[in-house]
């Protein structure tokens, strides 16, 4: 038996995110393999035009690739569609979007709200 999945990140029923304890206007997420238990996985995160994520710290390894759109980092460092960008443990940092964004997350354990 074949137990293999497979998704297409444009076209999957987004729900709101919610990985903080609460929502975060603008952001949605749709889990592939993500725990929420443990923080471990791989999550397809949207996000819309103007939407600004929370600032937090990494605790373990976070690496992402941007699906499409632009992402613009606290230090203004703009990530592009195609860009794969890894954050070390105990760095911090937030991020925003001016016309939206499609991110392809792999994570290693949760981050924390700072």
């Amino acid at each position: 038996m074949n137990s293999r999945k497979i998704t297409d990140p444009f076209d999957v029923k987004f729900e709101p995110f919610n990985n903080y304890g609460s929502e975060i206007p603008g952001m949605s997420w749709k889990k592939i393999t993500y725990s929420e238990k443990t923080g471990q996985g791989t999550y397809i995160l949207k996000m819309d035009p103007g939407a600004k994520s929370i600032p937090h710290k990494h605790l373990n390894f976070e690496e992402f690739i941007m699906l499409d759109g632009e992402l613009i980092d606290d230090d203004e460092k703009v990530f592009n569609k195609g860009d794969v960008v890894t954050f070390k443990p105990g760095s911090s940092h937030s991020s925003h979007t001016k016309d939206g964004c499609l991110i392809l997350v792999f994570m290693r354990t949760k981050n924390k709200p700072i």
